[in-house]
C-alpha cells in the first residue's frame, strides 16, 4: 500500500527500489512481520541499538531511520500507526573525488582505431565533467536536447522532476559534435546510447564507466564520483559560486550546495596566503631607498 501510494505520488523508480533495499536491510533488524498494535517507539530504538551494536556505519543508520520515519509518517496518515519518531541527523564526510592525474588519465582522448563504446565513454567523461550531472540524466538525454549553437543542453530527466538547461563550455562542444556525427540517429533517440542504438541501462552505464577507469589503470570506478569532483573543481579550483553551483547541480536548495561548500572549504581556502597571520608575519618588509 505505501509503494503504490508513493508510486502514484509520483516518487521515481530510483527511489522505489530503494525503498525495497532499504526494507530488506532494515528486516534483519526489525521484525517486519510484527502487528502494528506491537509496534511502538521502543521498538525503533531497539532497531537502532542492533544496528549499531553490528557496526553499521552511522550515516547508513540514519538512513535507514529516514525511511522508516517516511514510512510511519504515511502510516499515520492512513490510520494504521501513531508511532512517530524522529530522523538522526546525519554527520558531515568527506566526498571522495577523482584527482587531477587520475583525471588527466581519463580524459586523454582514445586512439582512432577505438570502438564505439571506448569512444563513447570518454565523451561521457568529459560530459560528466563539464556538468557534474546524475547517471540517470546521463542515460536520459536525446539528441535533441543538445544546441550546440546555444551552448546548452537540455536535462528533461531530473531527481526533482524539473526540466533545467545546463550551459556546454566550447570544448565540449566541440567533443560532441564529433560524437554525434559518429552517433547519428533520429532527435528522440538517446545521445549515449549502447552499441545498438539503445539506451543504456543503470547497470550498464555503471559497468561501462568501470571497465573503461580499470582499462586505464584508474581503480575508482563511481559515475556518481564525477558529480562530486565537478563540485569540488568548480569551488575551489575555478572560483565558482555557490548559488551558480546549486543551478548547475539541479538542488531545489542551497542545503546539499552548502554541504559542498563546508566539506571542499571553498570560500575559507581561496586567497589564504593573502589573510593568514602566519603568511603576513613572514612577508618580506621593503626598506626605502633613497
Amino acid at each position: 500500500m505505501f509503494i503504490t501510494s508513493r508510486t502514484a505520488n509520483g516518487v521515481s523508480d530510483a527511489t522505489i527500489r530503494n525503498y525495497h533495499q532499504h526494507l530488506h536491510s532494515i528486516s534483519k533488524y526489525l521484525d517486519i512481520q510484527m502487528p502494528f498494535d506491537k509496534l511502538s517507539k521502543s521498538t525503533i530504538d531497539d532497531m537502532i541499538v542492533a544496528m549499531r551494536n553490528s557496526n553499521l556505519a552511522y550515516n547508513s543508520i540514519a538512513t535507514y531511520v529516514r525511511v522508516v520515519k517516511t514510512f510511519l509518517t504515511w502510516c499515520n496518515e492512513e490510520g494504521l500507526s501513531d508511532v512517530k519518531i524522529k530522523g538522526l541527523k546525519e554527520k558531515e564526510t568527506i566526498k571522495e573525488t577523482y584527482t587531477d592525474e587520475e583525471l588527466e588519465i581519463l580524459l586523454a582522448k582514445p586512439k582512432k582505431d577505438c570502438n564505439f563504446c571506448e569512444y563513447r565513454n570518454w565523451v561521457i567523461v568529459n560530459f560528466l565533467l563539464n556538468s557534474g550531472c546524475r547517471a540517470a540524466t546521463i542515460r536520459n538525454i536525446q539528441n535533441r536536447d543538445v544546441d550546440l549553437q546555444r551552448k546548452q543542453v537540455i536535462f528533461r530527466h531530473n531527481k526533482n522532476g524539473k526540466i533545467q538547461v545546463i550551459p556546454l563550455c566550447s570544448l565540449m562542444c566541440n567533443i560532441l559534435i564529433d560524437y554525434m556525427k559518429i552517433r547519428q540517429g533520429e532527435s528522440e533517440d538517446y545521445l549515449f546510447c549502447d552499441q545498438y542504438g539503445k539506451m543504456l541501462t543503470e547497470n550498464g552505464l555503471r559497468l561501462a564507466i568501470e571497465r573503461y577507469n580499470k582499462k586505464r589503470g584508474v581503480s575508482k570506478t563511481s559515475t556518481h564520483l564525477f558529480r562530486h569532483t565537478f563540485a569540488r573543481k568548480y569551488l575551489v579550483d575555478c572560483g565558482g559560486d555557490a548559488f551558480m553551483l546549486q543551478r548547475l547541480l539541479g538542488h531545489s536548495t542551497l542545503n546539499m550546495t552548502k554541504h559542498y561548500c563546508t566539506i571542499f572549504d571553498a570560500d575559507i581556502s581561496k586567497n589564504y596566503d593573502r589573510v593568514s597571520p602566519l603568511a603576513q608575519m613572514h612577508q618580506e618588509k621593503k626598506k626605502i631607498i633613497k
